[in-house]
């Protein structure tokens, strides 16, 4: 692993990394190597939460639960790395309120940065055979832009934001299509601050003076 990154830092115009990977695969001699890295260069640990709520993570077969998350992400941050949190904005069995819950968690933590993706769903895996069958419903456009600008009104000012919404390869997603229309989902979500006329923070529990 650290060939690699030596590798990708020795080119002139790389001036840092982003490593992704899960909550549950980051032991202490593996921090530890992150943390040299983070003093050498623009460093980000990307973490994949998804949802704070353990019955989400049970559906989703995650194989951790939120504690695992915290126990690393608190670890992460005592080697001072700066933790950017990935979070699935829709799963089925999530309500509003469990949404804006992982929100409030991340605020309390104050993380460095968040990556908000949508749940979509995509040819031969499970979720998508579970689409197929109408097992399942996928947000509408309208929904999930609304429920965006509801996370970010309650995340800590400071967090900086990654990504606003994803999507699959063309080819293989089956819904939602509109995913696909990146540009105007996110006009969509300055729109929806503009119509409220808030911004991020504006309900955050935990900001501190």
């Amino acid at each position: 692993m650290s060939c690699a990154y030596d590798q990708a830092l020795s080119v002139s115009d790389v001036v840092g990394l982003a490593v992704g990977t899960r909550p549950d695969c980051v032991p202490s001699e593996v921090l530890d190597l992150l943390g040299e890295y983070h003093l050498r260069s623009y460093f980000w640990l990307e973490l994949g939460l998804q949802s704070s709520h353990d019955k989400t993570l049970d559906w989703l077969k995650r194989g951790h639960d939120f504690a695992t998350f915290t126990k690393a992400y608190h670890a992460a941050k005592a080697r001072g790395l700066r933790v950017c949190v990935h979070v699935i904005i829709g799963f089925p069995g999530e309500s509003r309120a469990d949404m804006l819950a992982t929100a409030d968690v991340l605020a309390e933590l104050q993380v460095d940065g968040v990556k908000l993706h949508l749940l979509h769903a995509l040819q031969n895996t499970p979720l998508g055979d579970l689409y197929v069958e109408n097992k399942i419903q996928l947000l509408e456009m309208d929904t999930y832009v609304g429920l965006v600008v509801d996370v970010m009104e309650r995340l800590h000012p400071a967090t900086l934001i990654h990504r606003l919404t994803g999507d699959g390869p063309r080819e293989q997603l089956l819904a939602p299509r509109w995913s696909l229309k990146k540009w105007e989902v996110l006009n969509a979500i300055d729109a929806e601050f503009l119509r409220r006329g808030s911004r991020q923070g504006d309900d955050c529990r935990s900001q501190t003076g």
